[in-house]
């Protein structure tokens, strides 16, 4: 008879040895979960709070730029020859502008003689100032509406009373600079090119959009 050895012995003991093994390994595993949880859960709060957005009382309000109802955009425009200034008013509710602008009154002859000597003007809208296409440089200025009165009633007065052009003295420059002046902006020299006007006018007012005149 071949001799076969009690084994149940030997299993008896390696269940034992087994058992031990898990009880001393069970509080580690245990450890590691709850610091596994606990590492998820820090996370998932972390991703929360950078999502959220931060309370009302630390966020900055933003930059908004102030407008008023009413405006006056200076602008350029090409032309046969230097170009032309002139500008745009009106309420920036409705479609329809007002249109104001120093030229010679006539064709070509009257321009020619505009270098040499004063020729009767025109003050309101000429051939391209509602044209985009034409347009070469904008700067618009905002106002409230009490300004509004004040500035659209200058330029109305300003077009009765410049009956005459030059183009070295009393020229479309000139005029909406005069425009430029009454509503407090700094104006540069008005003896150059329209685009270049119009273009220096709003940096050397660091294209602020809104105007309010001093209080008489």
């Amino acid at each position: 008879m071949t001799y076969k050895p009690d084994r149940s012995g030997s299993c008896i003991l390696a269940g034992f040895a087994l058992a031990a093994m898990i009880a001393c390994t069970m509080p580690s595993a245990s450890a590691h979960e709850a610091n596994k949880r606990v590492a998820d859960a820090n996370a998932l709060a972390t991703a929360d709070t950078a999502s959220r957005p931060a309370p009302q009382a630390t966020r900055r309000p933003l930059a908004r730029a102030e407008k008023g109802p009413y405006y006056v955009d200076f602008r350029a425009r090409t032309a046969a020859s230097w170009g032309h200034a002139f500008v745009w008013y009106g309420k920036t509710s409705e479609k329809a502008v007002e249109v104001a602008g120093l030229t010679p009154a006539g064709d070509t002859l009257a321009y020619v003689l505009g270098h040499i000597t004063f020729v009767p003007a025109e003050t309101g809208a000429s051939y391209g100032d509602l044209d985009p296409e034409y347009l070469t440089a904008s700067y618009r200025v905002y106002l409230n509406e009490a300004d509004a009165k004040r500035v659209f009633a200058y330029i109305k007065k300003l077009q009765a009373n410049t009956p005459v052009w030059n183009a070295e003295t009393i020229n479309c420059t000139g005029f909406i600079g005069d425009i430029a002046e009454f509503m407090g902006l700094q104006v540069p020299n008005r003896w150059q090119r329209p685009e270049n006007f119009v273009n220096r006018l709003k940096e050397m007012n660091g294209g602020r959009q809104m105007v309010r005149l001093s209080a008489e």
